[in-house]
């Protein structure tokens, strides 16, 4: 689904997106037209501008993924800000792009979500390192969280992940909810950050 308020941009991506059979379901310029058009459609990737009129893209993507936890975003923005990045990451985007990326590799970000669900960029990771310095100690992870959180900061994705472990995909989910409640983290972006700040892993 494609919510931004530039119709031409619009026209651009959605012709790309069907170019390489990847189905828009949905688009509208509208922040409050965005949350309720998942509502309607139940899109697997929001393609999300941040300034539209109504909503916020950074709000509409917080009531999006708390409506529709499976529904990734990715903000499509021409704003390159540190500051807002974190804030999109903290909304629960799944990755940022601007719109000075080659719409080729819009379409593959948004492929890649949907394929695996993969969460972390090396960019918002970055950001949110420089952003968020302090944080509760939490639980302590048990070692097969601690390999789930280290695979999944490598960008695998689920299945590969329990491939990797000889575990099930159901076992890596709950390692991941685990992990989740542990760190005070809402998905993979915000906990693989801080095992990164924690020491608990490291990322090349």
């Amino acid at each position: 689904m494609i919510a931004d308020d530039h119709s031409s941009l619009r026209d651009l991506l959605r012709v790309a997106f069907e170019l390489a059979d990847i189905a828009v379901v949905g688009e509208t310029g509208n922040g409050d037209d965005a949350v309720t058009l998942v509502d309607e459609v139940d899109p697997d990737v929001v393609l999300m501008d941040v300034t539209m009129p109504g909503l916020d893209g950074i709000t509409a993507t917080r009531m999006i993924r708390d409506r529709h936890p499976g529904t990734l975003v990715v903000i499509l923005t021409m704003h390159d800000d540190t500051a807002l990045v974190v804030n999109a990451v903290r909304a629960g985007a799944a990755a940022y792009l601007t719109k000075g990326y080659d719409v080729e590799e819009v379409v593959q970000t948004v492929r890649a979500l949907a394929e695996d669900g993969t969460l972390l960029s090396p960019q918002l990771a970055a950001s949110m390192l420089h952003e968020m310095a302090s944080a509760s100690d939490g639980a302590a992870l048990t070692e097969p969280e601690t390999d789930v959180l280290r695979l999944t900061a490598a960008s695998h994705g689920t299945g590969e992940v329990a491939a990797r472990l000889d575990v099930s995909v159901r076992t890596v989910r709950n390692h991941l909810s685990s992990i989740y409640r542990k760190l005070d983290d809402q998905d993979r972006t915000e906990a693989v950050v801080t095992g990164v700040r924690r020491g608990i892993i490291a990322v090349s």
